[in-house]
């Protein structure tokens, strides 16, 4: 085939353009490089910067009034492509060269009025054509190439005839026609011939068409997989005529009656229906608008269906129908007062009624083959349940009775039931007279649905030996004390386990004990503050763990380190969260575990106000890194200050003391009288020498010297402190300081010494009277604060063992303590 140089400009060009583009700013991507929405963005124009790996475009709501080759960039991937409502007039020939894979096409709502004779004859891999509300008048259409076809809906158009055009014989893959809601009138046998050859699996679509006349035979050894014929006759005598004409047909699925929205019409022939007995069918969907005053004949044409379902019927009965096949029924929103007695139907698997009224129900037995009862939302009031109304039934799998008024249960109710697999009563108010035996007996069951029945769980083990048990739900009940931690116990294959609204403010940790296989917990709505028992290690198979609307404020630490390894979800909305700087580890916790946490923006912070809608996730953290850095120096330099005052206060706690003293009141000894004329500071080691040399020529002398000696004159049980500066240094004129080597190395000596020092600062005219004892040498007078410097300035005595000496040092002495108290 030769191309024009114009043509290779064009497809080079665009591959160029889809080389270069990226993610489209007009489109939401769905799946990065493979899916894309553009709908409703005003757009006149396929984006370029989508990428050319795109396998799904939805287009729709957009406007491009025709189609041609250049319309669409070079999409080889592209397989699905939606131009709903597009506005589009025409299409013209080799349109979807570029996007020639498709598989499927939809044109829906288009008001196209001129189709090119090859607009469709690039699509090879075509599997879905969708041509619904586009103004077609006929299905004379040029698909010819689109051997691949599986299904063609051109529904809400004006086509008045079904013929299929005759090269779709060879379509041996085609599998659905749609001609809902178009114009056709007359079906002659002319107008199936394609369809009688294309196959067995077709479903046809003829619901709400104006059907006036069937020729009879049209559909005669024809096989349909589905046949929808709602609202697909003008009247119900030209309905009835047409069921009778559909002789030798046969359908696996048949969908008949009417739409729910229609109104209900009074019928007087009872017989319309009998068209039904005229060919064969296996399952029939019926919703039904008519009622008559006289008894319907439903069923006489259905003793052959495998399967049926009646819808909206208005019934107050159910005939004694010898049903031959009948294994599925399913009655709902029937007029019924009674659940029918269907023990005539021993071929019956699954029975479903929901009346949403009042029923009555008296039991249902011998049906060896049941397996699946439903008879939820029927307001039922059973007593002494449930053996009694399944009698003869013993292969009964799954029983749904949820949504019931109430169900009475006595010892052993499932006595007869052993195989049951599935028992869901939830919102049924449950009378239990023995707990404990409530489930004897079901060794097989696997789900249990008792929410909202009404039921106290007491520490009697209910569960036991239900072994098999994966999923059990109690949400909405109660539990009497610490019953949780014991019901549980021996639920081996427990895999969800649903608590959620029970009121339960803490869980054991020895609750889960016997779920070793738990995977999903439901713990919603309850008044939990505290999550330890998820640290333990029965519940490390948990994947996915609901706390929403409890009362959570933070999760420990030692309980996220010890969370679930194959945790994929865990909801805390709903929780008040202390969004404090105490908490910031935990905050963090949530910020950085977005992707387990459930809707983590629904996680608000209510420390911060009652009302606040501040999410945990937009917690300042740094805010409080600095409050916590700010909080730690002042936390160290106050213990730092509070520990060097403590040691100041010890170091000097004999000063502090004095001054102490000095603030309530100094008193000079002008202003007081004193008790004594000196108080002598001496080492206990020179005790022997002021006691038989200074006190005896003193206080023996004439006139005596009255001298305050701390071995003396010190008041028993008064602290030292006290005594030094009350009696000592207060109550003395003046202070004699004995200095020696031992009055240097003595602490009390020292302190006594620079005590009578502050003294001397408060009053000016007080001196001290220092006698050294022995030689001390002069470095070591620099150990005693003041005293090397006392010495250098004031004169002092020293004594002397010389008798002339002697008698000098006594005389300076005595005329040194007696002059200055002159």
């Amino acid at each position: 085939m030769t191309v024009s140089f114009g043509e290779r400009m064009f497809f080079l060009g665009s591959i160029l353009i889809s080389m270069s583009s990226g993610q489209g700013q007009e489109c939401t991507t769905i799946i990065e490089n493979k899916e894309y929405s553009c709908s409703g963005r005003n757009l006149n124009h396929i984006p370029n910067s989508l990428p050319f790996t795109v396998t799904s475009l939805d287009f729709s709501f957009n406007f491009l009034s025709s189609l041609h080759k250049c319309v669409f960039p070079v999409f080889f991937n592209l397989q699905v492509l939606d131009l709903t409502r597009c506005h589009i007039v025409h299409i013209e020939n080799d349109t979807f060269y570029n996007v020639k894979n498709l598989t499927t096409l939809i044109l829906t709502g288009n008001p196209i009025t001129y189709f090119g004779p090859g607009c469709l004859n690039s699509l090879h891999n075509l599997q879905r054509l969708i041509l619904v509300d586009v103004g077609l008048s006929s299905l004379q259409i040029q698909i010819n190439n689109l051997t691949k076809l599986q299904e063609l809906r051109v529904g809400t158009n004006n086509i008045q005839s079904m013929s299929l055009p005759p090269f779709m014989s060879s379509f041996k893959d085609f599998r659905v026609l749609d001609l809902h809601a178009n114009n056709i009138s007359v079906i002659k046998t002319e107008d199936t011939v394609v369809l009688r050859k294309i196959g067995k699996n077709v479903a046809l679509i003829l619901s709400r068409n104006p059907i006036l006349y069937i020729e009879p035979g049209a559909f005669k050894d024809i096989y349909l997989k589905e046949f929808h014929i709602q609202s697909a006759f003008v009247s119900l005598n030209a309905q009835k005529e047409g069921l009778e004409a559909l002789t030798g047909l046969n359908v696996d699925k048949l969908f008949i009656g009417n739409y729910r929205m229609q109104w209900r019409v009074n019928v007087s022939n009872t017989s319309y229906l009998d068209g039904l007995c005229s060919f064969n069918f296996n399952e029939i969907y019926f919703i039904q608008k008519e009622w008559s005053e006289n008894k319907l004949h439903l069923f006489r044409c259905m003793i052959n269906a495998t399967k049926i379902t009646l819808k909206d019927q208005y019934i107050k009965s159910m005939e004694h129908i010898q049903f031959h096949r009948l294994k599925e029924l399913y009655l709902g929103l029937t007029s019924l007062s009674v659940v029918p007695f269907i023990s005539q139907i021993p071929s019956l698997e699954k029975l479903v009624v929901k009346n949403n009224m009042p029923l009555t129900f008296y039991g249902i037995s011998d049906l060896p083959l049941l397996q699946f009862v439903d008879l939820s939302g029927n307001f039922l009031i059973l007593k002494d349940c449930c053996s009694q109304f399944f009698r003869r039934t013993p292969n009964i799998r799954y029983m749904n009775l949820s949504q019931n008024s109430e169900i009475g249960m006595t010892n052993k109710p499932f006595s007869e039931l052993d195989l049951l697999e599935v028992l869901d009563v939830h919102r049924t108010k449950l009378v239990l007279v023995f707990h404990f035996g409530f489930l004897h007996g079901l060794k097989n069951l696997k789900y249990l649905d008792v929410s909202y029945t009404s039921v106290t769980f007491t520490r009697q083990i209910i569960f036991q030996k239900l072994n098999n048990l994966t999923v059990l739900k109690m949400a909405g009940n109660s539990f009497h004390g610490d019953a949780l931690s014991y019901i549980l116990q021996n639920l081996t294959n427990l895999e969800v386990l649903d608590i959620s609204h029970c009121g339960i403010e803490e869980i054991s940790r020895k609750s889960f004990i016997g779920t070793p296989k738990i995977q999903h917990l439901y713990l919603s709505q309850n008044k939990l503050m505290v999550l330890d028992f998820l640290a333990q290690p029965e519940l490390k198979p948990l994947t996915s763990v609901y706390v929403n609307k409890n009362s959570i404020t933070s999760i420990s630490l030692h309980v996220r380190q010890n969370l679930p390894t194959n945790l994929s979800e865990f909801d805390l909305t709903s929780n008040p969260i202390d969004c404090s700087c105490s908490q910031t580890d935990f905050i963090w916790w949530i910020i950085q575990n977005q992707n387990i946490l459930k809707q983590p923006e629904n996680i608000f912070c209510k420390t911060l106000s009652p009302s606040s809608d501040f999410r945990a996730t937009d917690f300042d953290i740094d805010s409080c890194v600095h409050k916590k850095r700010l909080k730690i120096v002042l936390s160290v330099f106050f213990i730092t200050v509070v520990v060097l005052l403590s040691f100041l206060v010890y170091r000097f706690q004999f000063y502090l003391q004095y001054c102490c003293i000095l603030l309530r009141g100094y008193r000079s000894p002008g202003q007081q009288e004193c008790s004594y004329d000196a108080f002598v500071i001496f080492s206990s080691y020179d005790e022997v020498w002021v006691m038989n040399e200074l006190m005896e020529n003193l206080e023996n002398g004439v006139p005596p010297i009255q001298l305050c000696l701390h071995m003396r004159d010190f008041q028993a049980g008064k602290s030292i402190a006290s005594n030094i500066i009350d009696e000592g240094i207060m109550g003395s004129r003046k202070i004699i300081v004995v200095v020696s080597q031992h009055f240097i190395d003595s602490a009390w000596c020292r302190f006594e010494f620079e005590l009578a020092q502050s003294r001397f600062m408060m009053e000016r005219n007080a001196n001290i009277i220092i006698i050294i004892l022995e030689d001390v040498e002069e470095r070591k007078t620099k150990k005693v604060l003041g005293l090397h410097k006392h010495l250098k300035k004031n004169t002092y005595l020293k004594w002397s063992r010389d008798p002339l000496s002697n008698m000098r040092f006594w005389i300076r002495l005595r005329k040194a303590i007696i002059a200055t108290n002159q």
